[in-house]
């Protein structure tokens, strides 16, 4: 494997650890400012809104330059968000830094995943892109825990300063180890568009931000309400965000695994499931271990669902993927944001730090009756004269095949 990934997976864990560290540090942030804890979860849902609109807005502006020179650009967006982050005098400052940092989020990974591709042999690209991912799970197990770790120590701005240095680390191995690429030919955006006229994709995308939205409805809140209601002390933070990324890195596995051999049934069993250990976190929150192992569930049931609802976009957009890809990261983190929002919106009305797990619960059941309603949708199109309005025959014959 070229050196060259070794660059995209320093940039990917960057992005990763930037992503999730505030959870672990909201009461640190929200202290310093003066601000509540649900007043600090908007820096989650000012990040996810970020890479929701900043996912298509820049992979259509990387049609415009070389794939490297995009990369070095983005990962520059990223290093100017953390240090103004890191040296934020105001709330609102901090909040815009988080926004610029999330721009470079989507589109990283999007044009990462091609480039990664183009650096290996045909028989050796899906190991490429896995190991440029590599870096976003590392970060969950390493990276997040030790930012929290430091953050808590030491200051949360230091955090984000380390963060930041990790980002020039980035930006210097792609400058040096990425080669040159030509510039992509020049996309079609009226023919990307046209995906989204598909009902299918559209249901995958609801899918997105309602299932993996369940995730972080209790994972966004999670430091307040272990040290509140599972009585932990501030430093175990740390060590329960490992365990819920150990989760997410055997989730994700799973998840890829069974997304080619049976994609709609693992949906059904991943969500279904998430759905019910939401629900009964509310319980085992009370519980040092209960809480512990539901941590580590709610890791691995919720990225068990990333690979099939990726494949399950791009299979109903494989006419022009690029696009449909990019806002499908974009979907995740809308989802991030609506359960950050309303996770704080139930705590602020007094109902606990354990009412975002209802939340979570309600939005992973709705994502499942998305999935049941689409494979319905799609058992009636696959029916012998029926004709579906707005999907290619080729878009209905891939779709059967799950």
């Amino acid at each position: 494997m070229p050196l060259a990934l070794l660059a995209l997976a320093i940039g990917a864990f960057g992005i990763g650890t930037t992503e999730f560290v505030i959870m672990g540090l909201l009461p640190e942030v929200a202290g310093d400012y003066g601000v509540s804890i649900p007043t600090a979860g908007y820096l989650v849902t000012g990040y996810a809104l970020g890479v929701m609109f900043g996912a298509p807005l820049m992979t259509v502006l990387g049609t415009k330059v070389s794939r490297k020179r995009m990369l070095m650009l983005l990962m520059g967006l990223f290093i100017v968000g953390n240090l103004l982050s890191a040296l934020a005098p105001a709330f609102g400052v901090m909040l815009i830094g988080r926004i610029v940092a999330s721009l470079a989020h989507g589109a990283f990974f999007g044009i990462g995943s091609v480039v990664a591709a183009d650096l290996v042999a045909p028989d050796k690209k899906a190991g490429a892109i896995a190991m440029m991912f590599t870096g976003l799970t590392v970060a969950n197990v390493v990276g997040v825990p030790l930012g929290t770790l430091v953050g808590q120590s030491v200051g949360w701005r230091v955090t984000f300063g380390i963060v930041a240095a990790l980002g020039v680390v980035g930006l210097i191995g792609i400058a040096r180890l990425v080669p040159d690429m030509p510039k992509p030919e020049g996309v079609r955006l009226r023919h990307e568009l046209a995906a989204f006229k598909n009902v299918q994709v559209l249901l995958a995308m609801a899918m997105t931000v309602l299932g993996f939205g369940g995730v972080f409805a209790a994972i966004t809140y999670i430091a307040p309400m272990m040290t509140h209601v599972a009585g932990f002390a501030d430093g175990s933070v740390t060590w329960l965000l490992v365990l819920f990324g150990l989760g997410m890195v055997g989730g994700n596995l799973v998840g890829g695994k069974f997304a080619d051999r049976a994609l709609m049934p693992m949906l059904y069993v991943s969500l279904g499931a998430l759905a019910v250990v939401l629900a009964l976190f509310t319980f085992t929150a009370h519980d040092k271990v209960l809480s512990a192992v539901t941590i580590a569930l709610i890791g691995a049931l919720g990225f068990a669902t990333v690979p099939p609802l990726q494949k399950r976009v791009l299979d109903q957009a494989h006419g022009a993927p690029t696009l449909a890809s990019a806002v499908n990261i974009g979907a995740f983190n809308l989802g991030n944001a609506l359960s950050a929002w309303l996770g704080g919106l139930v705590i602020a009305a007094g109902l606990g730090y354990t009412a975002p797990n209802w939340v979570g619960a309600a939005l992973a059941a709705g994502a499942l009756l998305l999935a049941v309603l689409s494979a319905a949708l799609e058992r009636r199109a696959g029916a012998p004269g029926t004709v579906v309005i707005g999907s290619a025959p080729t878009e209905q014959r891939t779709a059967v095949h799950h």
